[in-house]
């Protein structure tokens, strides 16, 4: 057995869920998923879905460091489709994802739409939970937390919020494009959630009044919105720039895979 940090899952689909009208919840399952380990919070993994025709994703062989070089030098039209996605909960018989719907043809969203009952995908995760594909580490003395992100980001936000202590006092914006796909949030944290409509997310946290005391803030989704915030907290607020995690989930105008031929793996 590989002791890579990260493998290869061979996952099926067991069934789906429409939770909003921008949101899709797929039950994955497999015989080695009980090896599988997550962090919570924001844990990111790959998942690699087939090209039409194809019962099953083409990925490398190669678990270790390397296995990026070697999907890469696979030829695009056969390798597996990669995007990164969000843990939403692990068991040892099931892997839960929520997939953000951006209509049918973005290879995701249109797989998420269209995937039933034993569909195969694979997936890169990590086999302990302590690994790098998280960021959401608030230091000790961080006295509150504040957390923004759109839809995109939204599977995260309501893990880490479902990690958080009882009482710990948490600020929270959500971007969504329709009222209807609010959801409902578990956490035992003190939590103020503020929903907001499509693009409004930094003036809501501009007229907040916010804590005193030292924050954490942890803020993801499209990359221009993440930057603005980042920009308004630590220049007109004042946080301290290492207290700020800050990550582009996507970007307006690029895919993905465009940011891969950048060399920019979201």
């Amino acid at each position: 057995m590989s002791d890579a940090p990260y493998q290869f899952f061979d996952t099926h689909v067991l069934r789906k869920e429409q939770l909003t009208p921008s949101m899709i919840r797929v039950a994955f399952g497999g015989p080695d998923l009980a090896r599988m380990a997550s962090a919570g919070r924001d844990q990111r993994i790959k998942l690699f879905l087939p090209h039409p025709g194809q019962d099953a994703p083409v990925v490398p062989s190669e678990q270790g460091d390397n296995w990026y070089a070697a999907w890469r030098e696979l030829d695009p039209s056969v390798r597996g489709i990669m995007r990164t996605y969000t843990t939403r909960a692990l068991t040892p018989d099931e892997l839960l994802v929520d997939f953000a719907l951006h209509g049918t043809t973005a290879p995701a969203s249109g797989w998420a739409q269209r995937c039933a009952p034993g569909d195969r995908v694979s997936v890169l995760a990590p086999v302990d939970e302590e690994n790098g594909a998280y960021d959401f580490r608030p230091p000790q003395d961080s006295d509150w937390l504040l957390l923004t992100g759109d839809e995109s980001a939204l599977p995260a936000v309501a893990s880490i919020l479902e990690t958080l202590p009882a009482g710990q006092p948490v600020r929270v914006w959500l971007e969504v494009r329709d009222p209807a796909d609010r959801q409902e949030l578990k956490t035992a944290a003190d939590a103020t959630v503020e929903w907001v409509t499509a693009g409004g997310t930094v003036d809501a946290v501009r007229a907040a009044d916010l804590p005193d005391g030292s924050p954490y803030a942890w803020i993801a989704g499209e990359s221009a919105t993440v930057k603005a915030l980042r920009r308004h907290l630590v220049g007109e607020r004042g946080f301290d720039k290492r207290r700020v995690k800050f990550t582009g989930y996507w970007r307006q105008g690029a895919t993905e895979d465009d940011l891969l031929t950048a060399g920019e793996d979201a």
